[in-house]
Protein backbone atom coordinates (compact mmCIF):
# COMPACT_ATOMS: atom_id res chain seq x y z
CA UNK A 1 0.00 0.00 0.00
CA UNK A 2 1.23 3.48 -0.85
CA UNK A 3 1.99 5.44 2.35
CA UNK A 4 -0.69 7.95 3.22
CA UNK A 5 0.34 11.54 2.50
CA UNK A 6 -1.51 14.29 4.34
CA UNK A 7 -1.50 17.99 3.54
CA UNK A 8 -1.41 20.41 6.50
CA UNK A 9 -3.67 23.44 6.36
CA UNK A 10 -3.18 26.23 8.91
CA UNK A 11 -5.43 29.00 7.57
CA UNK A 12 -9.24 28.59 7.80
CA UNK A 13 -9.53 30.90 4.76
CA UNK A 14 -7.36 28.63 2.63
CA UNK A 15 -9.13 28.10 -0.72
CA UNK A 16 -8.50 24.36 -0.46
CA UNK A 17 -11.17 24.29 2.27
CA UNK A 18 -13.83 26.01 0.15
CA UNK A 19 -15.89 22.80 -0.21
CA UNK A 20 -16.27 22.69 3.57
CA UNK A 21 -17.41 26.19 4.45
CA UNK A 22 -20.49 27.01 6.56
CA UNK A 23 -21.88 23.49 6.56
CA UNK A 24 -24.81 24.39 8.81
CA UNK A 25 -26.20 26.98 6.40
CA UNK A 26 -28.65 24.74 4.53
CA UNK A 27 -29.63 27.29 1.89
CA UNK A 28 -26.04 28.22 1.13
CA UNK A 29 -24.93 24.60 1.04
CA UNK A 30 -27.58 23.68 -1.52
CA UNK A 31 -26.43 26.50 -3.75
CA UNK A 32 -22.73 25.74 -3.35
CA UNK A 33 -23.04 21.97 -3.71
CA UNK A 34 -25.47 22.13 -6.62
CA UNK A 35 -23.21 24.55 -8.46
CA UNK A 36 -20.10 22.48 -7.73
CA UNK A 37 -21.68 19.09 -8.33
CA UNK A 38 -20.61 17.54 -5.03
CA UNK A 39 -21.91 16.47 -1.61
CA UNK A 40 -20.46 15.89 1.86
CA UNK A 41 -19.87 12.70 3.84
CA UNK A 42 -19.34 13.20 7.59
CA UNK A 43 -18.35 10.75 10.32
CA UNK A 44 -15.91 7.87 10.49
CA UNK A 45 -18.27 5.02 9.64
CA UNK A 46 -19.68 6.89 6.64
CA UNK A 47 -16.20 7.89 5.45
CA UNK A 48 -14.98 4.30 5.91
CA UNK A 49 -17.72 3.06 3.59
CA UNK A 50 -16.94 5.84 1.15
CA UNK A 51 -13.22 5.13 0.99
CA UNK A 52 -13.74 1.39 0.55
CA UNK A 53 -14.65 2.08 -3.10
CA UNK A 54 -13.24 5.58 -3.57
CA UNK A 55 -11.33 6.85 -6.59
CA UNK A 56 -10.04 10.34 -7.36
CA UNK A 57 -12.43 12.83 -8.92
CA UNK A 58 -12.29 12.55 -12.69
CA UNK A 59 -11.04 8.96 -12.66
CA UNK A 60 -12.10 7.00 -15.77
CA UNK A 61 -12.86 3.98 -13.55
CA UNK A 62 -15.43 5.82 -11.47
CA UNK A 63 -19.09 4.94 -11.68
CA UNK A 64 -20.72 8.35 -11.64
CA UNK A 65 -24.08 7.22 -13.03
CA UNK A 66 -25.73 4.81 -10.62
CA UNK A 67 -28.51 4.15 -13.13
CA UNK A 68 -26.23 2.08 -15.32
CA UNK A 69 -25.93 -0.87 -12.93
CA UNK A 70 -27.82 -0.10 -9.72
CA UNK A 71 -27.16 -3.55 -8.34
CA UNK A 72 -23.40 -2.98 -8.21
CA UNK A 73 -21.39 -0.91 -5.79
CA UNK A 74 -20.40 2.50 -7.12
CA UNK A 75 -16.84 3.76 -7.16
CA UNK A 76 -17.38 7.12 -5.54
CA UNK A 77 -15.28 9.97 -6.88
CA UNK A 78 -13.70 11.77 -3.93
CA UNK A 79 -12.59 15.37 -4.28
CA UNK A 80 -10.83 15.57 -0.90
CA UNK A 81 -10.96 14.59 2.77
CA UNK A 82 -10.60 16.95 5.73
CA UNK A 83 -9.60 15.60 9.14
CA UNK A 84 -8.62 17.16 12.46
CA UNK A 85 -5.05 16.68 13.67
CA UNK A 86 -5.99 14.54 16.65
CA UNK A 87 -7.99 12.13 14.45
CA UNK A 88 -5.65 11.98 11.44
CA UNK A 89 -4.08 8.68 12.57
CA UNK A 90 -7.41 6.93 11.96
CA UNK A 91 -7.04 7.38 8.20
CA UNK A 92 -4.24 4.83 8.14
CA UNK A 93 -6.61 1.99 9.03
CA UNK A 94 -9.19 2.68 6.35
CA UNK A 95 -9.48 0.51 3.25
CA UNK A 96 -9.37 1.65 -0.33
CA UNK A 97 -7.27 4.10 -2.30
CA UNK A 98 -6.85 6.53 0.57
CA UNK A 99 -3.72 8.12 -0.90
CA UNK A 100 -5.08 9.02 -4.33
CA UNK A 101 -6.80 12.31 -3.50
CA UNK A 102 -5.99 15.20 -1.14
CA UNK A 103 -6.18 14.54 2.59
CA UNK A 104 -6.17 17.88 4.39
CA UNK A 105 -5.25 17.95 8.07
CA UNK A 106 -5.89 20.98 10.26
CA UNK A 107 -6.24 21.82 13.92
CA UNK A 108 -9.65 21.47 15.49
CA UNK A 109 -9.89 25.28 15.73
CA UNK A 110 -9.10 25.78 12.04
CA UNK A 111 -11.62 23.12 11.01
CA UNK A 112 -14.28 24.59 13.30
CA UNK A 113 -13.80 28.07 11.88
CA UNK A 114 -14.01 26.80 8.32
CA UNK A 115 -17.07 24.55 8.69
CA UNK A 116 -18.90 26.78 11.15
CA UNK A 117 -19.16 24.41 14.13
CA UNK A 118 -17.08 22.02 16.22
CA UNK A 119 -16.60 18.99 13.99
CA UNK A 120 -16.18 16.65 16.94
CA UNK A 121 -16.33 13.55 14.73
CA UNK A 122 -13.15 14.85 13.20
CA UNK A 123 -13.56 13.82 9.57
CA UNK A 124 -15.52 14.90 6.51
CA UNK A 125 -15.15 14.30 2.78
CA UNK A 126 -16.20 16.09 -0.39
CA UNK A 127 -17.55 13.72 -3.06
CA UNK A 128 -18.60 14.16 -6.67
CA UNK A 129 -22.39 13.95 -6.99
CA UNK A 130 -23.49 11.14 -9.32
CA UNK A 131 -25.94 11.59 -12.15
CA UNK A 132 -29.55 10.81 -11.10
CA UNK A 133 -30.53 7.18 -11.52
CA UNK A 134 -33.54 6.02 -13.52
CA UNK A 135 -36.15 4.67 -11.12
CA UNK A 136 -37.17 1.94 -13.55
CA UNK A 137 -33.67 0.52 -13.56
CA UNK A 138 -33.42 0.70 -9.77
CA UNK A 139 -36.73 -1.15 -9.47
CA UNK A 140 -35.90 -3.76 -12.10
CA UNK A 141 -32.67 -4.74 -10.33
CA UNK A 142 -34.29 -5.78 -7.04
CA UNK A 143 -37.13 -7.57 -5.32
CA UNK A 144 -37.38 -5.48 -2.13
CA UNK A 145 -37.98 -1.74 -2.42
CA UNK A 146 -38.75 1.15 -0.10
CA UNK A 147 -40.97 3.81 -1.67
CA UNK A 148 -41.11 7.15 0.14
CA UNK A 149 -43.67 9.95 0.03
CA UNK A 150 -43.42 13.21 1.98
CA UNK A 151 -40.45 12.22 4.16
CA UNK A 152 -39.22 15.77 4.74
CA UNK A 153 -36.91 15.29 7.73
CA UNK A 154 -33.31 14.56 6.77
CA UNK A 155 -32.66 12.52 9.91
CA UNK A 156 -35.70 10.31 9.31
CA UNK A 157 -34.55 9.89 5.74
CA UNK A 158 -31.10 8.82 6.87
CA UNK A 159 -32.56 6.40 9.42
CA UNK A 160 -34.71 4.78 6.73
CA UNK A 161 -31.69 4.26 4.49
CA UNK A 162 -29.72 2.77 7.37
CA UNK A 163 -32.48 0.27 8.12
CA UNK A 164 -32.90 -0.48 4.43
CA UNK A 165 -29.21 -1.35 4.07
CA UNK A 166 -29.27 -3.55 7.16
CA UNK A 167 -32.49 -5.40 6.39
CA UNK A 168 -32.25 -6.50 2.79
CA UNK A 169 -33.84 -3.65 0.83
CA UNK A 170 -32.46 -3.45 -2.72
CA UNK A 171 -33.37 0.12 -3.61
CA UNK A 172 -35.22 3.25 -2.53
CA UNK A 173 -37.66 5.16 -4.74
CA UNK A 174 -38.89 8.61 -3.77
CA UNK A 175 -41.74 10.94 -4.65
CA UNK A 176 -40.57 14.30 -6.06
CA UNK A 177 -41.32 15.94 -2.68
CA UNK A 178 -38.71 13.87 -0.81
CA UNK A 179 -35.47 15.81 -0.16
CA UNK A 180 -31.93 14.87 -1.12
CA UNK A 181 -30.61 11.72 0.63
CA UNK A 182 -27.08 13.00 -0.09
CA UNK A 183 -27.54 16.01 2.17
CA UNK A 184 -24.85 15.89 4.87
CA UNK A 185 -27.20 15.17 7.77
CA UNK A 186 -28.94 12.31 5.96
CA UNK A 187 -25.63 10.72 5.02
CA UNK A 188 -24.36 11.03 8.60
CA UNK A 189 -27.48 9.56 10.23
CA UNK A 190 -27.52 6.73 7.71
CA UNK A 191 -23.93 5.86 8.72
CA UNK A 192 -23.08 5.97 5.04
CA UNK A 193 -25.89 3.62 4.00
CA UNK A 194 -27.01 6.07 1.31
CA UNK A 195 -23.72 5.24 -0.43
CA UNK A 196 -24.64 1.55 -0.52
CA UNK A 197 -28.23 1.48 -1.82
CA UNK A 198 -29.39 2.64 -5.26
CA UNK A 199 -32.05 5.34 -5.09
CA UNK A 200 -34.05 7.44 -7.52
CA UNK A 201 -36.92 9.89 -7.69
CA UNK A 202 -39.98 8.86 -9.67
CA UNK A 203 -41.26 11.32 -12.24
CA UNK A 204 -45.04 11.09 -11.86
CA UNK A 205 -46.52 10.62 -8.41
CA UNK A 206 -48.31 8.41 -7.58
CA UNK A 207 -49.02 7.41 -11.18
CA UNK A 208 -45.66 5.72 -11.64
CA UNK A 209 -46.52 3.22 -8.91
CA UNK A 210 -48.44 1.39 -11.62
CA UNK A 211 -45.09 0.76 -13.30
CA UNK A 212 -43.99 -1.25 -10.27
CA UNK A 213 -47.05 -3.45 -10.53
CA UNK A 214 -46.35 -4.04 -14.21
CA UNK A 215 -43.01 -5.66 -13.37
CA UNK A 216 -44.43 -7.85 -10.62
CA UNK A 217 -44.21 -5.75 -7.45
CA UNK A 218 -46.92 -5.77 -4.82
CA UNK A 219 -47.17 -2.23 -3.43
CA UNK A 220 -47.82 -2.45 0.33
CA UNK A 221 -48.77 0.78 2.10
CA UNK A 222 -47.85 1.15 5.78
CA UNK A 223 -50.51 3.02 7.72
CA UNK A 224 -51.71 3.31 11.37
CA UNK A 225 -55.32 3.01 10.18
CA UNK A 226 -56.96 0.40 12.45
CA UNK A 227 -58.90 -0.96 9.49
CA UNK A 228 -55.68 -2.02 7.76
CA UNK A 229 -54.48 -5.61 7.96
CA UNK A 230 -51.86 -6.50 10.57
CA UNK A 231 -48.50 -6.75 8.82
CA UNK A 232 -47.76 -10.21 10.19
CA UNK A 233 -50.93 -11.59 8.56
CA UNK A 234 -49.82 -10.66 5.04
CA UNK A 235 -47.82 -13.37 3.25
CA UNK A 236 -44.59 -11.94 1.88
CA UNK A 237 -44.90 -11.29 -1.87
CA UNK A 238 -42.09 -12.37 -4.20
CA UNK A 239 -41.46 -8.72 -5.07
CA UNK A 240 -42.62 -6.12 -2.57
CA UNK A 241 -42.48 -2.33 -2.49
CA UNK A 242 -43.07 -0.90 0.99
CA UNK A 243 -44.80 2.48 0.74
CA UNK A 244 -44.01 4.89 3.59
CA UNK A 245 -45.44 8.35 4.27
CA UNK A 246 -44.54 11.47 6.20
CA UNK A 247 -44.24 11.67 9.95
CA UNK A 248 -47.64 12.71 11.33
CA UNK A 249 -49.57 13.16 8.10
CA UNK A 250 -48.87 9.68 6.77
CA UNK A 251 -49.53 8.71 3.17
CA UNK A 252 -51.78 10.84 1.00
CA UNK A 253 -55.10 9.52 -0.24
CA UNK A 254 -53.91 9.07 -3.83
CA UNK A 255 -50.85 7.09 -2.67
CA UNK A 256 -52.98 4.84 -0.47
CA UNK A 257 -55.39 4.31 -3.34
CA UNK A 258 -52.51 3.26 -5.61
CA UNK A 259 -51.33 0.55 -3.18
CA UNK A 260 -52.29 -3.10 -3.57
CA UNK A 261 -52.50 -3.73 0.16
CA UNK A 262 -52.64 -1.63 3.33
CA UNK A 263 -50.97 -2.96 6.48
CA UNK A 264 -50.42 -1.71 10.01
CA UNK A 265 -48.06 -2.53 12.85
CA UNK A 266 -49.86 -3.73 15.96
CA UNK A 267 -49.11 -1.65 19.05
CA UNK A 268 -50.47 -0.79 22.47
CA UNK A 269 -53.16 1.82 23.08
CA UNK A 270 -50.64 4.21 24.60
CA UNK A 271 -49.65 5.57 21.19
CA UNK A 272 -51.35 5.62 17.81
CA UNK A 273 -48.23 5.62 15.64
CA UNK A 274 -44.48 5.02 15.51
CA UNK A 275 -41.67 7.21 14.26
CA UNK A 276 -41.49 6.57 10.52
CA UNK A 277 -37.90 5.39 10.78
CA UNK A 278 -38.83 2.77 13.39
CA UNK A 279 -41.92 1.69 11.46
CA UNK A 280 -39.82 1.32 8.32
CA UNK A 281 -37.34 -0.94 10.12
CA UNK A 282 -40.12 -3.22 11.34
CA UNK A 283 -41.62 -3.47 7.85
CA UNK A 284 -38.23 -4.07 6.21
CA UNK A 285 -37.50 -6.83 8.71
CA UNK A 286 -40.82 -8.52 8.07
CA UNK A 287 -40.53 -8.38 4.29
CA UNK A 288 -36.74 -8.74 4.17
CA UNK A 289 -34.43 -11.64 3.44
CA UNK A 290 -32.14 -11.53 6.48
Amino acid sequence: MVPLVTIPVTDPDDVRLDDYRRLQDHTLRRQVEDAGGFFMVEGWEAVRRLLATAVPAGSPTAVADRAGDPGSESAWQVRSVLVTEEKAHRLEGLEGQVSSFPHYVASRDVVSEAVGFDLHRGVIASVVRPEPADWRQVAAAGSRLAVLEGINDHENLGAIFRSAAALGVDGVLMAPSVPDPLYRRSVRVSMGAVLMIPFAWVGSWPGDLSGLKEIGFTVVALTPDPSAQLIELLPTPDRVAVLLGAEGEGLTGPALAAADRRVRIGQSRALDSLNVGHAAAIAFHYFGRV
